[in-house]
């Protein structure tokens, strides 16, 4: 038995969080921008996304507005209130990409916000409207070759109510992959946990053009 209780106190260690945890109980947001001209041309050219759409002009894209720990964070939480409707992922397909991503985003992340689906998507909604997306990104004419850190710097600029504590840049590979932005349950900026402060420090990541 104690042999017993000592393999399950090392599983339990060794993972953060399981899924399934209370709607509602988390301590802080993570706003994730997405760099779609470099999703679409890895995972997204599989996936039908309005985004990848030639013409779309998609660029940092809503990826999710997830509920937070100080370390690690809850998934697909155990919650009584209603799914979105078809109608309401869709409604969010101008800012997520398409209405998978969003039907999805709830899924994993909104149900643990402890909010009705359209109160959770309004405020993903809010949250992606309260920051500025830097003028040069927003219609990215060339592929560059950049360091990530020139990208969370032109991020701050842009949002003086931002600073380097809440904003992290991550890469997939050789690329841009997300902005992400720590902010409150009010959505006020403020410190990322160590766990999401884990910054992308290439210094020729690549950032698709804007098609």
């Amino acid at each position: 038995m104690r042999l017993f209780a000592i393999c399950a106190a090392v599983l339990i260690g060794s993972t953060a969080f399981a899924e399934g945890e209370r709607a509602g109980d988390f301590d802080y947001y993570v706003l994730a921008l997405s760099w779609s001209p470099g999703w679409c041309a890895t995972e997204g050219r599989d996936r039908d996304a309005r985004q990848c759409d030639p013409g779309s002009g998609a660029a940092f894209v809503l990826h999710g507005l997830w509920p937070q720990f100080e370390e690690g964070y809850p998934s697909y939480c155990r919650s009584s209130v209603r799914d979105p409707s078809r109608a309401q992922s869709a409604a969010m397909a101008d800012v997520m990409g398409s209405d998978g991503a969003a039907w999805y985003q709830w899924k994993k992340h909104g149900r643990c916000s402890g909010l009705a689906a359209a109160d959770y998507f309004a405020t993903a909604r809010k949250a992606y409207a309260s920051i500025a997306v830097p003028k040069p990104f927003q219609a990215l004419a060339r592929d560059l070759r950049l360091p990530a850190s020139v990208v969370e710097d032109a991020f701050l600029d842009a949002n003086p109510g931002l600073s380097r504590e809440s904003v992290t840049v991550t890469c997939e590979g050789d690329r841009i992959d997300e902005v992400r932005i720590c902010l409150t349950k009010d959505l006020a900026p403020r410190r990322c946990g160590a766990d999401v402060r884990r910054e992308c420090s290439l210094r020729d990541a690549l950032m698709e053009r804007v098609r």
